[in-house]
Parts: C-alpha cells; structure tokens; sequence
C-alpha cells in the first residue's frame, strides 16, 4: 500500500518560513514528477508547485521567489520551503506525487492527507 505523509504544517506569523515534507513509502518502483497543492476554505485545490524527476521545476505564479520545492529521490521525498509568507498562503497543502506501484504496469496520482498552515497577520 502506497502512502505519502506530509509534515511540517504549522501556524507562523506573517515574513516566517516553513518547511514541508512529504515521503512516499510502500512498494513502488518508480516515481515521476511531484508536487504540491494548496486548498484554502471556499476555494478550488491549486497547483503551488511541481518538480520533475530531473529536478525540474514550476511554480504558481504567487509563490515565485518566495517557495523553493526539491526533491530527494533516493528518500522518495519532496520538500517545499516557504519564506515570506503571507496570510494568504494559508491552506491545507498537499502532497502529490505520479508514480508506479511495483505490481502495477503504470503510474497514477497519488495524494497525501493535507497539513494545515496557518499565516497571522
């Protein structure tokens, strides 16, 4: 069975910094891209940022210069470091990732459960 779990959610105060991780564990043989999402109350789930399996990277045009995500694929995970964050940047965020299951014959989407940032102004 396939999981990924997120950490690192918090409440902060408005110009801090957090750092979100998120493992992916279970039998899998392959991991493409990842990436994570964000969903504020009364809102749709937004892409905040994604990375390749070759690192490479895109971002939401509202956290650029502000959110750097990475990746370590021999721990299967995925990092987002937020800095300079806003009250608006507060949300459930969650991890995604594309990857193949070692019994499987292709990839699907995989969702982790969501941890909540909270940014006081």
């Amino acid at each position: 069975q396939v999981q990924l779990v997120e950490s690192g959610g918090g409440l902060v105060q408005a110009g801090g910094s957090l750092r979100l991780s998120c493992v992916a564990s279970g039998s899998i043989l392959r991991i493409n891209a990842m990436g994570w999402y964000r969903q504020a109350p009364g809102k749709q789930r937004e892409l905040v940022a994604g990375i390749t399996s070759g690192g490479r990277t895109n971002y939401a045009d509202s956290v650029k210069g502000r959110f750097t995500i990475s990746r370590d694929n021999a721990k299967n995970t995925v990092y987002l470091q937020m800095n300079s964050l806003e009250p608006e940047d507060t949300a459930v965020y969650y991890c995604n990732a594309d990857l193949q299951e070692s019994r499987s014959v292709r990839s699907y989407d995989y969702w982790g459960q969501g941890t909540q940032v909270t940014i006081s102004s």
